[in-house]
């Protein structure tokens, strides 16, 4: 009897023990799972944290990008601050490329977006101020182009109408003859002239004319050309003597120069043919201050 209760004894010491090892193992078993759960949900946490924070420097770089897209000017401090944003994004993006990042990595991260963010704001700000300063600069540059223009357009109409005045003056004060008459002349060896008709017996035209009064023309010395053309329309003239009229340059057959008075002075020139004068109509223009100043003609036998 004695013997059988220490089997039993015995027995019941093992399933204690057994009780105990199961009891531990399940214990462990729990430690294990409990502990695996945590550090498969912290590795949950941190790989979506850093997720989060690889959009959030995305959405910074594209808001930085978008701001540049404006075309504005920057001074350098602007640039300067641009490019070291540039860096601190590029630092970042590599830092959260890692494939292990602490809790304090991730924390030194959100520290540093919230730091760019506020940059880029700022950024921004500067920015948009700059463009509304250009855009009210660019209104007043062309309101002073439109109003340049404006003034040239009138000084343009002014100078136009200036010089249409100035041409009328001219016009206005361009000497007139009247009176004109021609006569030819048969001039002797001697000296001695007289009067003819026919063309085998002249050598020289004698033009007579007066001046129309004129309070416009200047009371100074006047040059007149004389252009004498004979009866085949041809110019009889020497072609050193040269003159312009109205920018282009003619022939003339002889000048001469005298003072006007705006008086009655009567006026003459004389003009020997270098060649034999020939029968029919000559006709001579006179000339004076850049205008014709009469015309006139004289047939001869």
């Amino acid at each position: 009897m004695q013997d059988q209760e220490q089997v039993n004894k015995v027995d019941r010491n093992k399933v204690y023990f057994l009780v105990i090892v199961i009891a531990a193992l399940l214990g462990i078993n729990a430690y294990l799972y409990f502990k695996d759960r945590q550090q498969s949900s912290r590795f949950v946490t941190v790989s979506t944290e850093k997720d989060r924070l690889k959009l959030e420097v995305e959405k910074i770089e594209v808001e930085l990008d978008k701001v540049n897209s404006l075309n504005v000017d920057l001074s350098e401090k602007l640039v300067e601050e641009q490019k070291l944003a540039r860096q601190k994004i590029e630092e970042l993006k590599v830092a959260l490329q890692k494939g292990e990042l602490t809790q304090g990595d991730l924390d030194d991260a959100k520290e540093q977006i919230t730091q760019l963010r506020e940059f880029v704001k700022n950024y921004n700000d500067q920015i948009t101020r700059l463009e509304k300063e250009n855009a009210y600069l660019r209104t007043e540059r062309d309101s002073l182009k439109n109003t340049v223009s404006s003034y040239n357009d009138r000084n343009e109409i002014l100078e136009k109408e200036n010089q249409d005045l100035n041409a009328k003056v001219k016009v206005g004060a361009a000497l007139k003859a009247s009176n004109i008459n021609i006569h030819a002349y048969r001039v002797k060896s001697s000296g001695k002239t007289s009067l003819v008709t026919r063309a085998s017996t002249a050598n020289k035209l004698t033009i007579d004319f007066s001046i129309v009064p004129n309070s416009l023309a200047q009371k100074n010395y006047h040059k007149v050309y004389l252009r004498v053309f004979d009866p085949a329309g041809n110019l009889v003239a020497n072609n050193k003597n040269m003159f312009v009229i109205d920018g282009q340059e003619m022939q003339y057959s002889t000048a001469i120069e005298f003072s006007y008075n705006n008086d009655d002075t009567e006026y003459k020139i004389d003009w020997t043919n270098p060649q034999a004068f020939i029968k029919g109509k000559y006709a001579i223009i006179l000339y004076a201050d850049g205008h014709v100043m009469g015309k006139g003609d004289i047939s001869l036998r």
